[in-house]
């Protein structure tokens, strides 16, 4: 259900981006500077306007969008894990070719039927037709444009790409966010058993999995830290239906799935500890060779630090009281309290619970 919704998601996303790139390229190609435009219109014997032209550009964004976001959810989910990067591109570069050469000759074809003229669109037109070169150099250049954005928006969250090119982050910007430090039971010890190779290994793969469902729950992977990871959201969006409680058992669950892949490869099953917690601190952009966003605040100390109590009271997730007087917990939940705490290098003492599934 989750991939359907996600899939609709990334479709919808795709037309709108499909259809704005085609309208702009059919404006520019025929209005603008189009020798095309001028044989047309000859052999038509009208002018024909420009909302006659964008109208063509919709139907064909709307085309290449659902056939995009088919290809790109298609090699996302179940083709690019199990292939190398190289042959990623070499395999839809061709497949996009096949995509663009059927794309344009419909339109070119509808061109023809709704204005009465003659185009080349025999077999194999495409060939020698510039452009058809041409629409393809701008094709390309557009998906790098939409995939660029796309990651972006994984790496640093929705929106956030935005706010960085208007220079939001270059002065410290105060934000309140909930936090999730995650990190596999046992590290060290499994590290010993499987050597440095396959424990890389199997990192690689929890944590692909974790990347499977955060966006489910709307959060954002901060950074990788060697067996941990942390997790952010925006205190709206860590609180909406749980995310922030949800995404910690959806790992679990996702985890124990796949338990025969993980007996099979790595003869264990990997089992993560977690630590939540929320509050105001400080986003900014540090960096100028290599810029990235980073977190300041007691926020992520106290987090992490809540996180390093799991092993000495033997939970898998515990959460500050006062991240936990916020969230709604559904009744398949039940909270422990632990009692106030004095965490490594706090000064003040904190309240914190267990979370436990029913």
């Amino acid at each position: 259900m989750y991939n359907l919704k996600q899939f609709f998601k990334q479709l919808v996303y795709a037309i709108g981006f499909w259809i704005v790139a085609f309208s702009v390229f059919i404006l520019i190609r025929f209005v603008a500077h189009g020798q095309e435009q001028g044989e047309v219109i000859e052999q038509a014997n009208n002018i024909v306007p420009i909302t006659e032209w964008i109208h063509f550009g919709v139907i064909l964004g709307i085309l290449v969008g659902f056939l995009y976001a088919i290809i790109e959810f298609t090699f996302d989910k179940l083709i690019t894990s199990n292939l190398y990067l190289g042959i990623v591109i070499i395999l839809k570069v061709f497949i996009y070719l096949i995509v663009l050469i059927f794309s344009l000759t419909f339109i070119i074809s509808l061109i023809e039927s709704d204005m009465d003229v003659n185009l080349a669109n025999e077999r194999g037109w495409w060939k020698d037709s510039p452009l058809f070169w041409l629409a393809t150099a701008y094709f390309f250049m557009s998906s790098f444009i939409f995939l660029f954005l796309k990651l972006a928006n994984e790496k640093f969250g929705k929106g956030i790409l935005f706010n960085m090119l208007i220079g939001k982050y270059r002065k410290p910007t105060e934000e309140e966010r909930i936090f999730m430090f995650i990190d596999l039971q046992s590290s060290t010890t499994i590290a010993e058993e499987l050597g440095h190779y396959k424990y890389s290994k199997l990192l690689q793969a929890c944590f692909f999995d974790l990347n499977k469902i955060v966006s489910r729950y709307d959060g954002e992977i901060y950074q990788y830290v060697g067996d941990e990871a942390v997790i952010s959201w925006k205190l709206r969006k860590g609180l909406r239906r749980n995310n922030c409680i949800e995404l910690y058992f959806a790992f679990k669950k996702l985890l124990e799935r796949h338990s025969k892949y993980y007996a099979k490869n790595y003869g264990l099953q990997p089992f993560f500890k977690a630590g939540v917690h929320g509050g105001k601190l400080i986003i900014t952009e540090v960096g100028t060779i290599k810029k990235e966003l980073a977190f300041h605040g007691d926020v992520i100390n106290t987090t992490a630090r809540i996180q390093d109590e799991c092993n000495k009271y033997e939970e898998s997730l515990l959460i500050s009281d006062e991240l936990l007087s916020q969230v709604k917990l559904k009744s398949k939940y039940t909270s422990k309290p632990i009692g106030d705490l004095l965490l490594k290098g706090k000064q003040e003492r904190l309240t914190i619970a267990a979370i436990h599934e029913v």
